[in-house]
């Protein structure tokens, strides 16, 4: 069977390589996006699946436009039975009518929980305790597919999106091509989506601000939620700290207002009064400096206890 594979971040590499390594099919070509400016010197860089399935020969297309007559030709001449989505962009009517089998896509989440473009970091910082992956039939609505497979896993208490992500990616690699196994054998059994819908919106930088008037656990979540992507973050003497992993303690002070330094010791590190309980910084990066300790910034800062997280920043913050 002839399958075109559309993906463009790392998430979809591990799909691509269990498809040529582990599946019997033919991938005969590969759809990710334009190459595009990227890091402090925007230097232009092609994406990790164009990487991936140029070090496998593959052929690449990297349309603008989805809708481009010129894109739906190459397509129609390439003539696969299977179109197979990871991480991509939303495909347009047209594109989905075209495979004699239909257009399989890979979601990070255990569908219909956390639709859209977001789905593992919006889990972590809802403090869900479980997530998996999803293979579904794409049709004209985003994420609403008939579902033809679905794995399950815990997400532990400490884990991070990064971490949670690279899990997921390889669990939905082989589930993505057991899934096309079925399809291929006719032995797929595609079900409606059913239960409770819940959305996971595109992240922006100023979602990472942190408000210290909420509980320290959902602090917690969202630090590890946004890590490594859009990172949490508050202000400190005016400057940035980027929040990069947190711990809920027991410790408390009721009369300090939210965001308030309680300890600022360098044995213990940071902990910081919130909404509710105490929320000890493990490790954070001050503005144009390394990642450390809470520790080490503590030996190498001196913040004073009593000082206030987010006072005089805003959610811009200096990123």
């Amino acid at each position: 069977m002839r399958i075109v594979f559309m993906g463009t971040p790392d998430f979809a590499v591990p799909s691509l390589n269990a498809l040529l390594s582990l599946s019997q099919h033919t991938v005969s070509a590969v759809v990710t996006q334009p190459d595009r400016p990227q890091g402090r010197g925007l230097k232009t860089t092609a994406s990790p699946v164009k990487r991936t399935g140029e070090a496998h020969g593959l052929p690449i297309f990297q349309p603008e436009r989805l809708k481009s007559r010129s894109f739906r030709t190459v397509l129609e001449q390439i003539d696969a039975e299977l179109f197979v989505v990871v991480a991509f962009r939303i495909l347009p009517p047209e594109l989905i009518a075209l495979p004699r089998l239909g257009v399989i896509n890979l979601h990070a989440s255990l569908l219909p929980r956390y639709r859209g473009a977001a789905p593992i970091q919006w889990a972590i910082v809802n403090g869900e305790r479980e997530t998996g992956v999803t293979t579904f039939f794409i049709d004209r609505q985003v994420d609403t597919g008939r579902i033809l497979l679905q794995r399950r896993t815990t997400i532990e208490p400490q884990e991070t999106a990064g971490e949670l992500h690279d899990r997921l990616a390889l669990m939905g690699a082989e589930t993505l091509v057991e899934t096309i196994s079925q399809v291929a054998a006719g032995t797929a059994h595609p079900i409606e989506q059913t239960g409770e819908v819940s959305l996971a919106p595109k992240l922006f930088r100023t979602d990472g601000w942190i408000d210290w008037t909420r509980p320290a656990t959902e602090i917690h979540n969202r630090i590890r939620g946004f890590n490594p992507y859009p990172m949490a973050f508050t202000t400190w003497r005016g400057r940035t700290l980027r929040l990069f992993r947190s711990e809920t303690t027991t410790q408390t002070s009721p009369v300090a207002p939210p965001g308030t330094l309680v300890i600022a010791d360098a044995n213990t590190g940071l902990i910081v009064q919130t909404g509710y309980g105490c929320l000890q910084v493990r490790t954070l990066q001050p503005e144009g400096r390394n990642v450390m300790s809470g520790e080490a910034f503590v030996r190498g800062y001196h913040p004073l206890e009593g000082e206030l997280l987010g006072e005089e920043g805003s959610k811009k913050g200096n990123l």
